[in-house]
């Protein structure tokens, strides 16, 4: 049940942009203290732009017709082919206009894709966290594995449609339908993630045996099935999430590429975490 022995220990500090869109500086939203007592977190302008959408939501019985809302304001607003919903179109082709969907399902085939540059971008605007991997380490955004990030988080292939602004709604419909439908009120959840190291996790230190503080990248997926996190790694990490730091769980859309693994994607920084092994 231990710690690994070899894992690196990173610097103290978490680097991150000096202001952010969500009203708390990064280098507290990253901090172990947030993650304990976490604030209300809200996109600037998000809401407030989209009055409608969030009137309409409050006037919803269930879940799944919440969903249906959402995806229908959109469609509408971005312009979506409604077989875009699953991927491809009536002639069997896939679409390739930029959108939150595909983003995801990117994701869900590789969390180091173009696409997941992409979703470490918006965190990085929205939340002013710097992503600590991708591909390999990020030590400096100079550096060989700095300049891929940014060459891919800026692909004009992503970004022909208001990306940003469909995560921004993604957020906070997620946001929405935790505190209306999913948490019960709680303000953290408690999800699991498996590894096989630490290298993509630096570990900052060590509080006993099995517990530790470890560094995640400013986007991270989880699951809330242990079963499911095993099959990721000897190491299974457990970690209670501030509900205010999830862009998106499995019940928040009817069809996604994330569907099978029971998968969170939560906004990262400095975790207190329990380390069990297999």
């Amino acid at each position: 049940m231990k710690l690994p022995g070899g894992a690196a220990t990173a610097p103290a500090g978490y680097r991150g942009h000096s202001t952010t869109l969500v009203g708390i500086p990064a280098g507290l939203l990253a901090s172990t203290d947030f993650n304990d007592f976490p604030l209300p977190l809200s996109i600037s302008g998000t809401r407030e732009a989209n009055r409608s959408l969030f009137t309409r939501l409050d006037q919803t019985p269930s879940l799944e017709s919440a969903t249906g809302c959402f995806q229908d304001y959109m469609d509408v607003l971005f312009g979506f082919e409604p077989e875009q919903r699953k991927g491809t179109g009536s002639d069997g082709r896939r679409r390739f206009r930029s959108s939150y969907l595909r983003l995801l399902k990117g994701w869900g085939f590789d969390a180091n894709s173009r696409e997941a540059a992409v979703l470490k971008g918006w965190v990085e605007s929205r939340f002013g966290l710097f992503p600590t991997f991708h591909k390999t380490v990020i030590a400096r955004f100079s550096a060989p594995a700095g300049i891929t990030y940014i060459e891919e988080k800026m692909s004009s292939r992503f970004h022909n449609n208001s990306i940003n602004m469909q995560l921004d709604l993604l957020y906070e419909f997620c946001q929405w339908a935790l505190t209306r439908f999913h948490s019960n009120g709680r303000k953290h959840l408690t999800l699991f993630r498996g590894t096989n190291n630490f290298d993509e996790h630096p570990l900052l230190q060590r509080i006993d045996k099995r517990c530790a503080v470890i560094r995640l990248n400013n986007l991270v997926s989880f699951s809330a099935d242990r079963d499911v996190a095993c099959q990721f790694g000897d190491y299974i990490l457990e970690v209670a999430v501030p509900r205010v730091k999830i862009l998106f769980f499995n019940e928040l859309l009817p069809l996604h590429a994330l569907r099978g693994e029971s998968e969170y994607l939560a906004i990262g920084g400095d975790y207190r975490v329990k380390v069990n092994t297999l």
